[in-house]
């Protein structure tokens, strides 16, 4: 794939709709049988006598949805560098069988890397919502992306003087 969104393109206050997808009672079941086997997970009749009420994914099943809805929709397509991890994770509702989930992208902060001249910071939010608008998770972390062009060297310092005055 090519690249096509850089750290420049990454501006505060934008908003990407980053697709939908919905978990079947079976993957519930697959991925809680692999990675998180607590009995509402992976059984009916538990989830139902749970604070549930039913069956329900994994909180971190939720989270590989929406990594892999960032992936197939955005960090494909950017100069993506990884992340140093996140801020903040909450689950917020259960993730039920059929639920069609929605993830939307929120660019917080964007400043430049000084150590990292041909790269940027962005923090995000991630906000997963079901087919009711209710929000399912919410996490804020961060990224790195390739920038188009190296900072300059008055770019890095006017970070150095930002960074000296709030210290």
């Amino acid at each position: 794939m090519s690249i096509r969104v850089y750290w420049e393109d990454l501006e505060v206050g934008s908003v990407r709709d980053l697709g939908t997808t919905s978990v079947s009672r079976e993957e519930i079941k697959d991925f809680a049988e692999q990675y998180d086997p607590q009995p509402f997970h992976m059984d009916e009749v538990a989830g139902k006598h749970s604070l549930f009420g039913g069956l329900c994914a994994s909180g971190w099943h939720t989270c590989a949805l929406a990594m892999r809805l960032t992936v197939d929709n955005f960090l494909n397509e950017s100069a993506s560098l990884g992340s140093p991890g996140l801020e903040s994770l909450r689950w917020l509702k259960p993730v039920y069988p059929d639920d069609k989930l929605s993830l939307r992208h929120t660019i917080l902060e964007s400043r430049p890397m000084r150590r990292r001249p041909d790269a940027g910071m962005v923090r995000s939010r991630w906000e997963l919502s079901n087919q009711n608008g209710d929000v399912v998770l919410e996490m804020e972390g961060y990224g790195m992306f390739g920038r188009r062009h190296k900072a300059t060297a008055e770019e890095l310092a006017r970070i150095d003087a930002e960074r000296a005055g709030s210290a």
